[in-house]
């Protein structure tokens, strides 16, 4: 058995599913040779899934001198997390979601007197309880993180009524 259980993982999975698994997480733009070198796959091949990961509008392909790059195209991973999110979730839930995360931001505003998890954070330069510091970074994280998800929960909201409305299936 392997030491690294991320070892047995890599190993049962295809050449294929090694790269879109990585693909996936492609946050900075990179080479086809970098995902091919993390995946151990031929540069050839990581080529091939990352070009249908392209036109599956998955990933983006940027020109960058004499360089091909990939990145997640994040205008489409937000339009289908917008889609999952009014079909896994009922009008009422989203707005309860939406009520929640803005009353927590509220309550840090409130709770350290400042305006941005920006400002959270500088407050920790003059704290010396090692607790506080942490309670203090991890709640101005969290901030960033809800202020991230507000605006894709009020879009999913906003055209709720037309999603369900198209995306009826007859039988």
């Amino acid at each position: 058995m392997s030491e690294d259980p991320g070892q047995d993982i890599h190993a049962s999975m295809t050449r294929g599913e090694r790269i879109r698994a990585a693909a996936r997480t492609l946050r900075t733009p990179r080479t086809a040779s970098w995902v091919a070198d993390e995946t151990d796959v031929s540069v050839k091949t990581a080529q091939k899934y990352l070009d249908q990961l392209v036109a599956d509008n998955v990933l983006r392909k940027l020109e960058q001198g004499d360089q091909t790059l990939y990145c997640v195209d994040q205008l489409m991973a937000t339009y289908r997390e917008v889609a999952s999110l009014q079909r896994e979730h009922t009008r009422e839930e989203l707005t309860s979601a939406l009520e929640s995360m803005r009353s927590e931001i509220t309550e840090w505003k409130t709770a350290y007197d400042v305006e941005t998890p920006g400002e959270l954070r500088a407050t920790i330069a003059d704290l010396d309880d090692p607790d506080e510091i942490t309670a203090r970074r991890e709640a101005a994280t969290e901030w960033e993180h809800l202020a991230d998800r507000i605006p894709i929960v009020r879009a999913a909201l906003n055209e709720y009524d037309w999603a369900s409305e198209h995306d009826s299936v007859s039988v």
